[in-house]
């Protein structure tokens, strides 16, 4: 059995959530819907499922329905009969089938279009499935496990999607917090990634620079983790025979000096005072300019927050974003 730490890293109370809700349902038979954005890892979370619960044995089936086109879908899943179309020369089982025993794994279950939402409800009432062009019955004895990036409360609203379908997936729901929601995270998965990928170029020991140490911590990561990964690979590969991450490897956007030609001044105190800047500046972002909502958020009172803003010049009015949005 797989230890959940290989899946789950990090000690937030957000992740530590996640952690309860595998424990509860890795045995069940319910569906389980996982939400999240994209880059939090909800495959990843399918899998940890599948692994450390009772059809581990069995095979883990994913598939990601805004990746294959809507007209192959239906065959792709269900399967389907000798000449049920052009080119069909021979029966062929369908992916859910083949999670027989194990657990079928459908990702961004918001891009099935009707006909197959309804196709997918029947399935999991009747856990059975008929393949395309058959009019035999066959059961079907697989977990299933869905996700989505999209607010599917929304997509009902919106006449995109099935409400009895949507509460057939949501038997249990584990919502997959974004990174900027798990900060104390942070120095666990740069570690992690950076002992991985250190490992593939037979690199030892990796270190991060304090500057680019501190120029991570403040980015605020919209890929979430797969976009953390990625930054740590790709520093690792450019940083060459060097051990130590410096930050003149990091992307531009996450190292601003090198997208805006910012000043040279390397003391502690302007190292200081850029982080700042750009901690206030991100946060500004995340709540819409809101001052109160801000402040809220990274601990401060509104006084502190305005005595701040004005230290650094820092302008956070409404007509700034508004500028900042124009085309």
């Amino acid at each position: 059995m797989h230890d959940l730490g290989s899946y789950l890293i990090g000690t937030s109370p957000a992740l530590a959530r996640v952690r309860y809700l595998i424990a509860k349902v890795k045995d069940l038979a319910a569906p389980v819907l996982i939400s999240g954005e994209s880059g939090t890892g909800k495959e990843l979370i399918a899998r940890a499922i599948h692994e450390t619960g009772c059809r581990r044995e069995g095979p883990f089936v994913p598939v990601n329905c805004g990746a294959i086109p809507d007209h192959l879908l239906e065959s792709e899943l269900f399967g389907y009969a000798r000449g049920a179309f052009t080119g069909a020369v021979r029966d062929r089982a369908g992916l859910i089938e083949e999670a027989g025993g194990g657990t079928f794994f459908l990702d961004e279950v918001g891009d099935l279009s009707f006909p197959l939402q309804a196709k997918l409800l029947r399935l999991i009432q009747e856990r059975e499935v008929r393949r395309v062009g058959e009019n035999r019955i066959r059961s079907v004895d697989a977990r299933f496990i869905s996700a989505t990036n999209k607010n599917l409360e929304r997509e009902i609203e919106e006449g995109n999607f099935r409400e009895d379908l949507y509460y057939r997936l949501r038997i249990v729901v584990i919502e997959i917090p974004p990174l900027r929601e798990r900060r104390q995270d942070l120095m666990l998965l740069l570690e992690h990634f950076a002992a991985k990928f250190g490992r593939e170029l037979n690199k030892d020991r990796i270190r991060f620079a304090p500057r680019a140490l501190e120029l991570l911590a403040g980015y605020s990561w919209p890929g979430n983790v797969r976009e953390l990964q990625n930054e740590i690979q790709r520093c690792l590969i450019l940083s060459g025979d060097d051990t130590q991450i410096h930050e003149d490897c990091l992307s531009p956007k996450i190292n601003l000096r090198q997208e805006t030609g910012s000043s040279d001044d390397t003391s502690f105190s302007g190292a200081k005072a850029e982080f700042v800047r750009r901690f206030l500046n991100q946060a500004l972002e995340r709540c819409n300019f809101n001052k109160a909502r801000t402040a809220e958020e990274i601990g401060l009172s509104r006084q502190g927050l305005f005595k701040l803003l004005k230290k650094h010049q820092i302008d956070a009015s409404i007509s700034r974003r508004s500028k900042s949005q124009s085309p």
